[in-house]
């Protein structure tokens, strides 16, 4: 399986970083060919600007965003790992999704209505969080978190979400703690 790991976290040394690599691990350990998408880290541009917009518009795709289209159709999967801010991702991922899922590559308006264009890939999702897990749970915040980018995004376009690990109180949790969840990442990526 050709997998693309989209990352994104500003800081090199965090927590996410150690995630990235345990899911690269677990990837390649599978068996699977590995692709990483490091946005901080390689400057993505996220602003879709008025210049994209009339070169969209004339069906002309600026270079930079045919090229993270070219890997997004490269892979069968994509694995997203980020923390949650705000109840979603850094807007850096937020501006890789307006930049690369565009008209006409990710989806297409017709006579029956919006078609999603990237079936049959598959996409899971790795986050981490400040919070509890008792305390999302008890106020529904779970399908808060997920249902904007599974279903607004992926969906959206034709990707089934297919799993996804949500880690939490990851500020506070102790080294333990961490190394365990790193684990779980680990044995959950070499399961996709």
């Amino acid at each position: 399986m050709k997998v693309l790991v989209v990352y994104a976290h500003p800081n090199p040394a965090s927590f996410n970083r150690a995630v990235l690599e345990c899911t690269g691990e677990g990837l390649r350990n599978a068996g699977h060919q590995v692709r990483i998408r490091d946005l901080y880290h390689e400057a993505f541009d996220p602003v879709l600007s008025r210049s994209d917009l009339a070169r969209l518009a004339v069906g002309e795709t600026p270079p930079d965003m045919r090229a993270e289209q070219s890997q997004v159709a490269w892979a069968d999967t994509l694995v997203l790992i980020y923390p949650v801010w705000w109840f979603g991702p850094p807007a850096l991922l937020k501006g890789w999704f307006d930049r690369t899922f565009t008209h006409g590559f990710a989806f297409r308006y017709g006579p029956a209505g919006h078609m999603g264009l990237l079936a049959p890939r598959k996409a899971a999702i790795v986050a981490t969080l400040g919070g509890s897990a008792e305390e999302y749970r008890q106020r529904d915040w779970e399908s808060l978190l997920l249902r904007p980018t599974a279903e607004g995004v992926l969906g959206y376009c034709g990707i089934e979400l297919c799993g996804f690990r949500l880690l939490y109180e990851v500020p506070g949790s102790a080294r333990a703690a961490r190394q365990a969840m790193l684990e779980q990442v680990t044995t959950f990526a070499a399961g996709l």
